[in-house]
This record gives C-alpha cells, structure tokens and sequence, in this order.
C-alpha cells in the first residue's frame, strides 16, 4: 500500500471510527454509565484530558483495524470474509476484552455491554469494509 493510498485509508477510517465512537458513546454508554455508577464523583467526565484520551483510543481503533484488515486480505483476499474476519477480530480484541473486564470488575452493567457490543461490532465491520474500498481507490 502506497503512502498516499494509506493516509486516504487512515482518514476515512478515523472518520468513520469517530463517528461511530461519539455516537455509541454519547447516545448509550456514557448516560447508561453515569447511572450504573452515580455514586462515583464525576463519573464519564466531559474534559480535556478525557478528549485526548480518546483520541488516542480512536488512533489505535483505526490503526488496528487498518492492519488487521490487511493481514486478513493477504490470507484470504479482498473479501467479504476477510472484512467480516478483520472486524470480528479488532471487535473481539479491542471491544469484547475490554467489556468483559470492566463486567469482571463490576464497573459496568449486563445491559451496557449488551448494548455497547453490538454496535462496536458493527463499528469494526464497515471500519473494514472503509478500508477495503479506501485501499482499492473507491472510498
């Protein structure tokens, strides 16, 4: 993949993943996560510092989607298996791992995650679908 080819990938991916991020985030979790936790001062605070962690959050969503799905497409072809592969693994990696802890922690509720995941799931699949046709010059 050349640069420029990569840098298109990179912004259309990160686009979406920011999207996608905001959305989830403060739609569903972030009101689902101030009530489970209403005890906990400044819970799911709203600041600078919190900003740039998430971008740093939102870099690494991209890049491993980016790279998973191009490993996937080195094995198996610029497939709808690989995309729906390379999504599952940076969903499983990434998102699943990280609920299933914060579950194990009792940091956050059942009915969050069933939420949260799905729509990380979803997330991850047109991440590498975006990259897919970002990396063929079609996006």
């Amino acid at each position: 993949m050349s640069l420029r080819s990569w840098t298109q990938t990179f912004i259309a991916v990160t686009l979406w993943i920011n999207l996608s991020e905001i959305f989830r985030y403060f739609v569903f979790v972030m009101p689902m996560t101030r009530a489970t936790l209403f005890m906990v001062p400044d819970v799911a605070p709203m600041n600078l510092p919190v900003f740039l962690i998430w971008g740093a959050w939102d870099t690494l969503l991209t890049v491993m989607a980016i790279w998973i799905y191009h490993l996937h497409e080195v094995r198996f072809g610029a497939t709808r298996q690989a995309v729906l592969l390379a999504g599952t693994t940076c969903w499983a990696t990434l998102f699943l791992l990280f609920w299933i802890a914060m579950l194990n922690m009792n940091l956050a509720r059942l009915e969050t995650a069933l939420v949260a995941l799905p729509l990380a799931w979803i997330e991850m699949i047109v991440a590498a679908f975006i990259a897919q046709r970002s990396a063929r010059g079609l996006a």
